[in-house]
């Protein structure tokens, strides 16, 4: 009888974890899987949430934690953090000894954990290689994790594709949809005063919810492009209540959170939040008119609940859309003419082109299938023939 699998699964946001959250939870309770938890970057940091509680509150064990100091967020402090992640993540695999270390997505702190990983021949599975984000170095992080990985699990047909003109093995290639979408079937989401609640403030006669990261491509990291937004925000009529969560950690968020705060300071129909947590932000974002700004919610999640997204810059360009995103440059005419016409829009019927929401079960038996040890270790470069 084999040993279980142990699966060492590295979180370090909020929003990554909400993508991850049921796939930790099919992990933990397969009797075939032993389910490890590294805990980085802004779920340690009083700032962003301290959003390590709301794991263990979900149930979850933190076996390690790694954390980064994310004081600052010039380059040089980044690349600080990135230099902790690497040596904690170390140490924490010198007693975890996982057989895997699955990461998902594209940040600075999980390319730390998997640079870790490398020199410890612990095998890597990605989640979410192959996509496209033009506006951001979140692009070069998420090639490179997905040469530095071993199993990829893709969020869809055109981003297994690119793994594979990567020279990636195409029998170690899954499509398995975005996880987050299993929230949506899995979950049980907030209505009415319950949500009402747990927002700590009543819904408006008609509600955006917004979030803006920093474009870290951008000399400004995007601050431009978050004016141009707020321009257009400052021109909706007063009947509108603006649900705002604050940006992640990359460069550029003390700025982002500044103008947000000057901004929203005088303005009673605007409500922000530093995290809403899962739950709360997929069950906000199932009642409200539309999604606004450039985050990657507005692509994955949003198109199930039938709620328009309008993109705001180029921080998601190149990203696959559903029917019901509506693309706008960070110019506030143009979002402003973008969120009149989301809000005339029904996107009811929209088909999402990242799954159905079961790609938590499709992860753990691709994980569960593939070979262990120095098998997986050992990669050949897969040369694409065209005819």
């Amino acid at each position: 009888m084999s040993l279980p699998l142990t699966v060492c699964v590295v979180t370090g946001s909020r929003a990554e974890y909400g993508l991850l959250q049921w796939v930790m939870h099919d992990l933990r309770d397969d009797p075939d899987v032993t389910l490890q938890v590294l805990a980085t970057g802004m779920h340690l940091e009083p700032r962003f949430g301290m959003t390590v509680d709301q794991i263990e509150t979900d149930g979850f064990r933190v076996d390690a934690r790694v954390p980064l100091g994310l004081d600052g967020d010039a380059p040089i402090d980044v690349a600080r953090a990135m230099g902790r992640g690497v040596e904690g993540v170390s140490r924490a695999l010198v007693d975890l000894c996982p057989d895997v270390m699955l990461v998902l997505g594209d940040r600075f702190e999980i390319l730390a954990a998997a640079q870790a990983a490398l020199v410890h021949n612990v095998p890597i599975a990605h989640i979410a290689g192959g996509d496209v984000t033009e506006g951001a170095f979140d692009e070069a992080i998420r090639h490179a994790l997905t040469k530095m990985a071993h199993l990829h699990l893709t969020t869809n047909a055109q981003s297994a594709a690119r793994v594979r003109q990567m020279g990636e093995d195409p029998a170690r290639v899954h499509v398995v949809g975005s996880p987050g979408l299993d929230h949506l079937l899995r979950s049980k989401l907030l209505q009415g005063e319950a949500l009402e609640t747990a927002l700590g403030a009543p819904l408006g006669p008609r509600n955006l919810l917004v979030t803006f990261h920093p474009v870290t491509l951008e000399a400004d990291r995007g601050v431009g492009e978050l004016n141009q937004l707020l321009d257009a925000l400052a021109r909706l009529p007063d009947d509108l209540t603006i649900w705002i969560t604050r940006p992640n950690a990359d460069p550029g968020n003390h700025a982002v959170n500044a103008a947000l705060d000057a901004w929203a300071g005088d303005r009673p129909q605007v409500r922000l939040h530093t995290s809403l947590g899962q739950v709360r932000y997929l069950s906000l974002m199932a009642q409200v008119d539309a999604v606004v700004g450039n985050s990657s919610s507005g692509l994955y999640e949003a198109p199930s609940l039938g709620v328009p997204t309008v993109d705001v810059g180029d921080r998601q360009a190149g990203r696959l859309a559903a029917t019901s995103v509506i693309r706008a440059p960070a110019e506030a005419d143009a979002v402003d003419a973008a969120i009149r016409r989301a809000l005339d829009t029904d996107a009811s019927g929209t088909v999402n082109p990242y799954g159905d929401g079961r790609s938590a079960g499709r992860i753990v038996a691709a994980l569960k299938a593939a070979p262990r040890g120095p098998a997986l270790l050992r990669k050949t470069f897969h040369e694409v023939t065209h005819d």
